[in-house]
C-alpha cells in the first residue's frame, strides 16, 4: 500500500475537494467533486487510479454539483449519507468501513450542519474528511439551536473517538491553514474550547463580534 492523498482546491466558496488511494492496488475515492470534478478526475489518471466510488460528506450543492459529471468520467457508483438529497448507488451508514486497497475509510454519521453529513477517517493514516462539521479555527453553520446541539453532540464525538493525531481535512478553506489537527484544533478552536453545550451555542449567536474582536475572516 502506498497513500495518495490530494487536497483540490474545486472552486465555488473556498471549497475542497479530495482524491484518496492506494497506489499499489490501483484504486481510488473522490470526495466531494463539486465545481471541477474534470481537474479531480485528471489528478487520479495521472496518479494511476482508477475510481471506485464518489463520496459526499453532505448533499448541499457546493459540495455535490459535480456528482454527475464525475460518475460519467469515471463510471463510480456515488454515496452519501441518509436524507442525502441528491441520487445515490448506496446510502452510507454510520460505523461502515470502506476497503480502499489496502486502506480503511471509516464513516461517521454526523449531523447538525444538516441531516446527512457524514466524516470519513481513513483509518490507517489517521485522514480525517470533515466536510462543513469542523473547520480550521470554527465550525460548520446550524439552523438554529437545534440543530446546534446535533452539531455540538457530533464534534464531542470525534473528540472522543478519533485519535489525538488525525489531521483534519475541511470541506471548505475558511481558517487560518487549508488543514489542521484534532489536538490543534482541540487547544485552539474557540468552538471546541467551550466546557458546554450552552456557551457553544452563546458563541454560535456572537459570533459576528467574535470574529471582528480577534480580527478572524
Amino acid at each position: 500500500m502506498r497513500f495518495i492523498f490530494e487536497q483540490v482546491r474545486v472552486g465555488g466558496d473556498r471549497n475542497f475537494g479530495y482524491l484518496l488511494g492506494d497506489r499499489e492496488a490501483g484504486e481510488g475515492l473522490l470526495v466531494d467533486p463539486s465545481f471541477d470534478p474534470e481537474a479531480m478526475v485528471a489528478r487520479a489518471i495521472a496518479q494511476g487510479l482508477r475510481i471506485t466510488a464518489i463520496l459526499n460528506t453532505h448533499g448541499h450543492p457546493d459540495h455535490s454539483n459535480g456528482n454527475a459529471r464525475a460518475q460519467a468520467l469515471t463510471g463510480a457508483p456515488i454515496l452519501g449519507g441518509p436524507g442525502h438529497p441528491g441520487p445515490l448507488e448506496r446510502v452510507l451508514k454510520d460505523g461502515e468501513r470502506l476497503a480502499l486497497g489496502g486502506l480503511h475509510v471509516g464513516v461517521w454519521q454526523v449531523p447538525g450542519h444538516c441531516p446527512d453529513h457524514l466524516a470519513f477517517l481513513v483509518e490507517e493514516m489517521a485522514a480525517g474528511l470533515t466536510g462543513d462539521l469542523l473547520f480550521v479555527g470554527k465550525v460548520g453553520g446550524t439552523g438554529g439551536d437545534a440543530d446546534a446541539r446535533i452539531e455540538w453532540d457530533n464534534l464531542q464525538r470525534l473528540l472522543q473517538e478519533w485519535p489525538e493525531h488525525t489531521t483534519i481535512w475541511p470541506g471548505h478553506d475558511y481558517g487560518a491553514r487549508p488543514s489542521s489537527t484534532l489536538a490543534w484544533e482541540r487547544a485552539t478552536n474557540p468552538f471546541l474550547l467551550c466546557r458546554e453545550v450552552e456557551a457553544f451555542l452563546r458563541l454560535k449567536a456572537d459570533w459576528p463580534s467574535f470574529k471582528a474582536q480577534f480580527g478572524l475572516k
